[in-house]
């Protein structure tokens, strides 16, 4: 926090958050008004008619909405909580300056908070970090540490009809857990009790930056929590002032699975936990399919016992995990026995990730992809091409729609036909429709009987509806 707005004052002074609807802002403003805060907001996609449910949800929560035209920013006493990425001409932006408002990012205030509490759990690392953070904020939960939870996606154990937008939890506890974004910088703010490190690899910034960020994220907490399986984040191992590893097939890793014991379905997964403290093992049934869930879990039983709870208890806590939106989420099965599966993978490692899980069961994948914006198409386009090639076999299909754009000057030449052209050079099937309209076209006319059908992208909530639109068209 800036020194002007010390947790203890955060009524003091109103808030409006520009952007509140997207996933990194809507739980950082729930959080914040469970702590006495006024807030207002601001969103494009309120204004654009997008998602209109989540809005309505908001406004229903006391939270006082308005257009993006500057008209919420009246009061120089307010203070602005924008992403590092919005515009300096964005009305919000263009209005707060001519007042003289207090403006912080996202981070800022996400660290501030973070930082004041007693037992900071911090979730880092290229993929997994919602379904780590998820897993943990439940583990604390049911170990009765009433924690607050930061989350980007929504966590299936939180939601009910009154909170069907779950993605924080504002709790009475000492323990704060949160997942914490390596993509511009700012998990240098942080200053965890705790800090998990599940892997390091190619996204939205070079090897280099990235082996950086996370060596000092690591130096920075009191506990680092390490994935031994990861060839990146092992080498970050000196950073730690004390570690904890765990891992799948690393035999040193302190928290690890027994060799043999690990039994799968398409939908959930079981295996043997072994603390080699002691020797203990302990059963995990787990409601979540993939090998990398399963690491998650990994991450999720050490994360937790760094903080003070007993593996027992982790395990046990892991076994009645639901999982969250967007995060290989079975939207259903058509009575022709087609599923359509709603996923948040949208860089390399979370695609790998996905399309591995579908590829250990029989049937064929036909993988739409929406790409989460033009930069990180031109930063990471050619890993993507490469993971479509590699994770999917020969009859499955890549269809790709336009990246999303919700305006602004962003370099739009290069786009998504351009991975079509790599996957297809390479030998794998792929089409570029420009609209979602057309993919949905294309899937309808091609999907036959015992087809997964997988939705994938981020910052765009409208791909569950458009995942559930697909399913009621095949029905």
């Amino acid at each position: 926090m800036t020194e002007d707005t010390p947790q203890e004052q955060l009524a003091d002074r109103p808030w409006f958050f520009c952007g509140i609807g997207g996933s990194g802002m809507l739980p950082l403003a729930k959080i914040l008004k469970g702590r006495g805060a006024v807030v207002a907001g601001s969103d494009r996609s309120r204004d654009q008619g997008r998602t209109p449910e989540k809005f309505a949800w908001l406004e229903a929560q006391g939270f006082t909405l308005f257009p993006q035209d500057g008209s919420g920013i009246n009061d120089a006493g307010q203070i602005l909580v924008a992403s590092a990425a919005v515009e300096d001409t964005v009305p919000e932006m263009v209005r707060a300056k001519e007042l003289g408002c207090t403006r912080m990012t996202r981070a800022q205030l996400l660290s501030g908070l973070f930082n004041l509490a007693k037992t900071g759990i911090a979730i880092g690392g290229t993929s997994g970090k919602s379904t780590v953070t998820g897993m943990i904020g439940w583990i604390m939960q049911a170990a009765g540490r009433m924690p607050t939870i930061m989350n980007g996606a929504v966590m299936k154990n939180f939601v009910s009809p009154d909170t069907p937008f779950a993605s924080a939890v504002v709790g009475t506890g000492d323990a704060f857990v949160s997942e914490v974004d390596e993509s511009d910088g700012s998990i240098a703010l942080y200053r965890p009790a705790v800090a998990v490190l599940l892997n390091v690899s190619l996204d939205h910034k070079s090897m280099d930056e990235l082996r950086a960020l996370f060596g000092a994220f690591l130096t920075a907490s009191t506990v680092a929590v390490i994935n031994a399986d990861n060839p990146e984040a092992l080498a970050l191992l000196p950073y730690a002032k004390s570690a904890l590893t765990f891992g799948m097939t690393q035999e040193r890793a302190q928290i690890g699975v027994v060799p043999g014991s690990i039994a799968d379905s398409p939908v959930r997964q079981a295996a043997l936990i072994i603390d080699r403290h002691d020797g203990q093992t302990y059963p995990l049934t787990l409601n979540l399919p993939g090998r990398h869930n399963l690491s998650n879990a990994l991450a999720a039983i050490a994360g937790a016992v760094a903080a003070g709870v007993p593996v027992a208890a982790a395990v046990t806590a892991l076994s009645s995990f639901a999982g969250l939106a967007r995060r290989f989420d079975i939207i259903g099965t058509s009575p022709g026995g087609i599923t359509v599966i709603d996923d948040f993978g949208h860089n390399p490692e979370k695609c790998a990730a996905t399309l591995r899980t579908l590829r250990q069961h029989p049937g064929r994948v036909i993988a739409f992809f929406q790409p989460h914006g033009y930069g990180p198409l031109r930063q990471m386009g050619t890993e993507l091409a490469e993971t479509f090639v590699r994770e999917l076999e020969p009859g499955d299909v890549t269809i790709l729609c336009d990246p999303v754009y919700f305006g602004g000057t962003v370099d739009r030449s290069y786009g998504s036909e351009r991975i079509v052209s790599l996957i297809e050079d390479a030998g794998g099937i792929a089409a570029y429709r420009p609209t979602r309209q057309e993919c949905s076209a294309q899937i309808i006319d091609i999907a036959q009987p015992g087809d997964r059908i997988v939705v994938m992208g981020a910052r765009d909530d409208t791909l569950t509806n458009f995942a559930k639109d697909l399913l009621a068209r095949l029905a």
